[in-house]
């Protein structure tokens, strides 16, 4: 293969406009650790309402998942629905499943007050069954989801399939016409000047090493010690996401940080990109163990999957290259000579549960466990728990779940027993 170990989407954006602050202040209203979508989409909200808000990213802006994924910005939750109502209830599901509506106008919402050029298209998603009995199941889930949350699904048999899809090994699929499309570098840099621009202070390479909690006169504070010095803040709001650390055990041991891979083509012919995908879907197939796959703006095919659970380094992204392209072309076999220019990885937050959590640990404000839809659930995460810092009502139906901690040291930063957990999965697609 000619390829690059490179984030894609990373060449597409220019050279980064923002200026971080020049120094620390003493002091913030509040404190967001993290600077990808969740923590920029919280301050640029606080900002607007006129509150002393500061981001603390300890890289650059973005620079984790909120750079690295595939840019789909999805309806729904990993769960089946019938398992979400027997676990919670019928009228908190449905509150759920409209907050994932919800999440995807929000940020569309943003992408068009700031003018962000991110490719946002309401372009829908198909996923396709790898199995009969997934297929079979798809009419009861999309007369469920019709019936419960008054939102529709489509259903597609596997003899009109060709009009979604340029492969013949599923068999069928279902359609959401609502979930959308873009390009996440350049919608995470957008995101980041727009919270500047609304009067939000932004640090990137300022490494968050501990928070501690005081309290002065009855008045509770927080001492955010970072890499380049302290910061006392009246609130503190956790968006660190798969890669939170030590400095927050209390995230850290609920969090499991797993590994996702991408690979990009070169350039398609346009015949061959709309063959491959004639309505330029968000695709993924029904595996546990699962296959994500889109068109850029460009017409590469992006393809993406779970092919090493380990978050990444250089040697898992490399053995992951050639295992995404022997899956592309197990589902495209017209790409089999199509050469391969780009290979990056990146790690994404789960929880024991595969469910979002939010609310307060430690005194401290939180949102994780997007689970590959960050790029809709982080945004909408984040601009709530900044309406609620701001007195806004909490209406978040994912606070106040049971959030389980991360068993057998598969909580963030300790990632030896993660194997097992991408074994469970193929045991998973075995028996289902």
């Amino acid at each position: 293969m000619s390829i690059r170990e490179k984030n894609f989407w990373a060449t597409t954006v220019d050279a980064p406009q923002i200026v971080a602050a020049p120094e620390l202040p003493d002091s913030v209203e509040v404190a967001v650790i993290g600077g990808g979508y969740c923590g920029l989409s919280a301050v640029r909200t606080l900002a607007k309402r006129g509150v002393n808000a500061a981001v603390f990213e300890a890289e650059t802006f973005g620079w984790g998942a909120s750079s690295r994924n595939g840019g789909m910005v999805l309806t729904g939750m990993k769960l089946p629905v019938p398992t979400l109502i027997k676990r919670y209830g019928r009228e908190t599901v449905q509150n759920m499943y409209a907050a994932s509506l919800e999440s995807i106008d929000c940020v569309e919402q943003i992408v068009r007050e700031e003018n962000i050029g991110c490719n946002f298209s309401r372009f829908g998603h198909l996923e396709v069954a790898c199995k009969q009995t997934h297929f079979d199941g798809y009419e009861e889930s999309a007369a469920l989801i019709q019936r419960e949350f008054n939102h529709e699904l489509r259903i597609i048999p596997k003899n009109e399939l060709r009009g979604e899809i340029g492969s013949d090994i599923y068999f069928g699929g279902m359609v959401d016409e609502t979930s959308a499309g873009l390009n996440p570098a350049r919608y995470v840099a957008g995101l980041a000047l727009a919270a500047q621009r609304a009067g939000a202070c932004l640090y990137d390479h300022t490494r968050v090493e501990r928070v501690e909690a005081s309290s002065v006169n009855g008045v509770r504070k927080f001492r955010v010690e970072t890499s380049k010095g302290a910061v006392t803040a009246r609130e503190v709001l956790l968006a660190s996401g798969a890669y939170t650390t030590e400095a927050t055990p209390a995230l850290q041991n609920k969090i499991i940080p797993i590994g996702s891979y991408i690979i990009a083509t070169e350039i398609l012919p346009a015949e061959l990109a709309r063959e491959l995908s004639p309505r330029t879907r968000m695709i993924y197939d029904s595996k546990h163990f699962l296959y994500y796959y889109r068109l850029t703006p460009d017409n590469r095919m992006l393809f993406g999957g779970r092919a090493a659970f380990f978050p990444a380094t250089e040697n898992t992204v490399r053995q992951s290259a050639e295992i995404l392209r022997r899956g592309m072309i197990g589902v495209y076999p017209q790409l089999r000579d199509t050469k391969v220019e780009f290979v990056w990885g990146g790690t994404l937050d789960f929880t024991l549960d595969v469910m979002p959590h939010a609310g307060k640990l430690d005194g401290m404000y939180f949102a994780a466990g997007f689970a590959g839809h960050g790029v809709a659930a982080a945004t909408w995460f984040g601009a709530k728990l900044a309406g609620i810092i701001c007195g806004d009502e909490n209406d978040i139906p994912f606070d106040g779940i049971k959030f389980p901690a991360a068993p057998f040291g598969l909580r963030s930063g300790n990632t030896w027993a993660l194997p097992l957990a991408g074994a469970w999965y193929r045991i998973l697609d075995w028996l289902t």
